[in-house]
């Protein structure tokens, strides 16, 4: 076992090692971003986005994005380019990495916080003149500071946001951000549709609940939601709930939906790509949400939101909802959110209720 580690990390520590070159990131012109990974990693990275066009406005921004998280992007002005990668395929990969190479960057940003080896074989491919990246825990027994192919290491604070983290690695060009609000680019379509269904319920106070996040074990059950819905609607009648979910789950959600037999419950229409959804969480007035990306679509818009979250403190410190009011229900589980506590949440929904209404009156 000890042998298989020391060959590994000696290849690793030989492939991740290149030769300087002499060049000042101050005369870049054209940048690469990696981000190939989950949705709400992409909306977290999207204020770095803005601010690096806003501070150079003659950079040219491309990013390396997932099949999934390049829709995020989608209306995006301070973006030139999307390429798809695929992380699990290096081979169906290879072509577009190439035809990246061929563009010869100035810079790159790298957003792991590890040494990542697929990330590292793209890079060795596409070949930027500079790479930054924050600075990584170690692999195979090799540290991220043994690999000379990283140019640039930005810190990592503790108990700092990774939005945060992320627009730190903008301060080898002396940017010093001047926001660090999420961007989603919504089109008339997406706002038409999403007015048009909340206008029938114009009168009410409306409540989204989504019930399943991207990772397996975030998910809300179906008797817990027919406790919540009841829950909030013995507490305030003038409500209406809309379910959310992926449009994979849409017909089996639906149809337990109709099984509850709540009036003051209903389906949200299905949503097919991520800023449809968005579009419909901008027109409603209180998100509840495992933690997953919705919590970061909500909080782009600063909606008052209540999240659950598996018990991990340090990894909601790093993906914690930014919204101005926002609470978050601690499940007793490390590992999945099966055991949050039901009235605490109907405690924070009904605190965030009253507040909101309170502010609405005042206005």
């Amino acid at each position: 076992m000890l042998t298989t580690r020391l060959i590994k990390s000696y290849f690793l520590k030989v492939f991740a090692n290149k030769k300087h070159i002499d060049f000042d990131i101050k005369n870049t012109k054209n940048v690469l971003f990696l981000r190939y990974d989950r949705i709400g990693d992409m909306i977290i990275t999207t204020p770095v986005f803005r601010e690096l066009k806003q501070a150079y406005p003659q950079i040219k921004i491309s990013v390396l994005a997932s099949k999934t998280n390049q829709e995020v992007l989608i209306n995006n002005p301070y973006i030139e380019k999307v390429i798809t990668n695929y992380k699990n395929s290096f081979f169906a990969d290879l072509p577009s990495l190439i035809n990246l190479r061929r563009q010869n960057f100035d810079l790159c940003f790298e957003f792991d916080h590890s040494v990542i080896p697929h990330s590292i074989i793209r890079l060795r491919v596409i070949k930027p003149k500079k790479i930054i990246s924050i600075k990584k825990t170690g692999r195979y027994g090799i540290n991220g500071d043994d690999l000379s192919l990283y140019d640039i290491y930005t810190e990592k604070f503790e108990k700092s946001h990774f939005r945060d983290i992320w627009l730190g690695l903008l301060k080898p060009l002396n940017i010093n951000s001047k926001s660090n609000t999420y961007d989603l680019f919504l089109d008339n379509i997406d706002m038409d549709k999403a007015q048009k269904f909340v206008k029938k319920y114009s009168d009410k106070f409306l409540i989204g609940i989504n019930l399943e996040g991207a990772v397996k074990g975030k998910k809300i059950k179906f008797h817990q939601l027919c406790k919540i819905c009841k829950g909030i609607y013995n507490n305030d009648n003038n409500i209406q709930i809309i379910i959310l979910c992926s449009p994979n789950n849409f017909q089996r959600v639906s149809k337990k939906v109709q099984e509850i037999g709540l009036h003051y419950v209903v389906m949200s229409y299905k949503t097919e790509k991520i800023l449809n959804v968005a579009a419909l969480i901008s027109e409603l007035d209180l998100i509840i949400t495992p933690d997953t990306s919705i919590v970061h679509i909500a909080s782009t818009f600063n909606k008052p939101l209540v999240s659950i979250h598996e018990n991990n403190r340090e990894s909601y410190e790093l993906f914690a909802p930014v919204s101005e009011l926002n609470r978050t229900v601690f499940s007793d589980s490390k590992d999945n959110i099966s055991r949050f506590s039901l009235s605490l949440l109907l405690r924070y929904t009904f605190e965030l209720m009253s507040i909101i209404k309170q502010e609405n009156y005042d206005e």
